[in-house]
């Protein structure tokens, strides 16, 4: 291996319904780590989009040898878009970052100098959020200050933003989760790690691609896929109700031997509705799990690639 691939730098840029900021994103790239004289590749990962991003990307990969792509079969996610990425990436490490420029490319310069200094993991850790809607903010907020309780990993500012060294990368590769949280499991996995902080920027073309609704599915499937904590609710919540049931049936008793007990159908329609509103909590949150571990059992592939381009 000479001294260019031990240092290339594979960057892994996933891309949804991007077809206006490709070009963009690659020029603006490019012109930081040539500037900087870093031997570099870019790897777009078209997440099945509905889109020209995949043609702007294959005519990118015609004129330039260092970009490259690949196109899924259909829309698998943005965590399949970066594992498929980190497996194609040739690097001896390896950057991701969004497609929207969110992610200030100069930053790419400060992690791999750290990197050249013997980080094996550099997180790109938020100093702010940007201009967010309030509802966006606390829903963000709400998400991650559970995932880091659950996971004892502190997830506050966390970003996909980040670099990771070859060892660091193996080491994701080998995970055989059908539905891996790339977030946690990169600060999971441990190796030298250190962080460099970044303003999230303003999207210039297009909107975001991330409803309400996508971000709580978003939120349920990783905390679900990550941590065990919901199916602690679910004892949790049989204690809670076992205590509740005790000291009713205490008061009913008590009432009973002195002659003073009140009609009871109130107080039986309301605990059957509190105990079946439990049941049905609790069921959900196993079906859910149940669910998880189905998909593991089939082991299907993460995603399907269609085409490549710039190999």
């Amino acid at each position: 291996m000479d001294t260019q691939e031990q240092e290339l730098l594979s960057v892994i840029i996933p891309s949804f319904n991007e077809q206006d900021m490709i070009d963009k994103t690659f020029y603006t790239v490019k012109e930081i780590l040539d500037k900087e004289q870093i031997p570099f590749e870019i790897i777009f990962v078209d997440d099945g989009s509905r889109d020209f991003t995949y043609f702007n990307i294959s005519q990118l990969s015609a004129n330039h040898p260092e970009a490259k792509g690949i196109s899924f079969s259909r829309n698998f996610g943005k965590e399949s878009a970066i594992f498929a990425g980190l497996e194609a990436a040739k690097g001896a490490c390896c950057v991701i970052m969004d497609c929207d420029l969110q992610h200030p490319p100069e930053t790419i310069v400060s992690m791999y100098r750290l990197w050249k200094e013997g980080y094996e993991v550099v997180e790109g850790v938020k100093a702010s959020r940007g201009k967010e809607n309030v509802l966006h903010t606390l829903c963000a907020n709400g998400f991650y200050g559970i995932i880091s309780k659950v996971t004892g990993i502190d997830m506050a500012n966390a970003s996909d933003f980040k670099l990771l060294d070859r060892r660091a990368v193996d080491a994701l590769l080998i995970m055989p989760e059908r539905a891996p949280f790339f977030r946690a499991l990169s600060s999971w996995i441990g190796f030298k790690t250190t962080s460099v902080p970044f303003e999230v920027q303003e999207r210039t073309v297009g909107t975001s691609k991330w409803s309400l609704w996508s971000l709580i599915k978003y939120a349920v499937r990783n905390i679900t896929s990550f941590s065990g904590a919901p199916m602690q609710f679910v004892t949790l919540m049989g204690w809670i109700m076992l205590l509740f049931s005790v000291i009713l049936g205490v008061q009913s008793l008590y009432r009973y031997f002195t002659g003073t007990a009140l009609e009871g159908f109130t107080t039986v329609i309301l605990l059957q509705l509190i105990i079946g509103s439990v049941l049905m909590i609790s069921l959900g949150i196993i079906g859910h799990y149940i669910s998880r571990i189905y998909d593991e059992i089939k082991a299907r592939p993460r995603y399907i690639i269609s085409k490549r381009c710039g190999y």
